[in-house]
């Protein structure tokens, strides 16, 4: 009696249906984006800047006068040998500055005019072209390229946990 109420007992066990909870987690995302222009730019300062050593000075250069718009200009010096025959040298340099500059409009979000100034980059913008992204519900992901300066990103993320 023992030994069939045993197998009766596992034969049950081995019937009932087994318990867990399953999640399924699907997640999906996609993600286009077009760069747009930029342009930095820096002005930089007109420098004037003479040595030399057995010269002297007639004329002394001169930086000119700084309007709104426009740069400051520049009348070089004028020198002579202090005494003739000697070894002498002379240097006189000359950077002219930046005018300042009009202001920058965007009209659309285009810039139609980028200034240029003595340190400028400029990146040009990005052209979307044929940039597309989708992703099915079977999980499935389209990209298709853009033109320059896009970026296409798609992830799909599925887990499942059982407890």
């Amino acid at each position: 009696m023992t030994r069939t109420l045993l197998v009766l007992g596992i034969t049950l066990a081995a019937a009932l249906p087994a318990q867990a909870d399953i999640t399924l987690k699907i997640q999906s995302s996609v993600q286009l984006q077009v760069d747009g222009a930029a342009s930095q730019a820096s002005r930089i300062g007109s420098t004037l800047s003479v040595s030399g050593s057995n010269v002297t000075l007639d004329t002394a250069p001169v930086l000119g006068t700084l309007t709104a718009g426009s740069a400051v200009g520049y009348t070089p010096g004028a020198y002579s040998i202090t005494t003739a025959g000697d070894a002498f040298s002379y240097s006189e340099s000359y950077i002219e500055g930046d005018a300042t500059p009009t202001a920058t409009s965007v009209s659309s979000g285009v810039v139609t005019s980028l200034p240029m100034l003595g340190n400028t980059t400029t990146t040009s913008g990005g052209v979307a072209g044929s940039l597309a992204g989708t992703i099915a519900s079977d999980g499935a992901m389209t990209i298709t390229a853009g033109g320059a300066g896009t970026t296409a990103t798609g992830q799909v993320v599925l887990s499942i946990e059982v407890d």
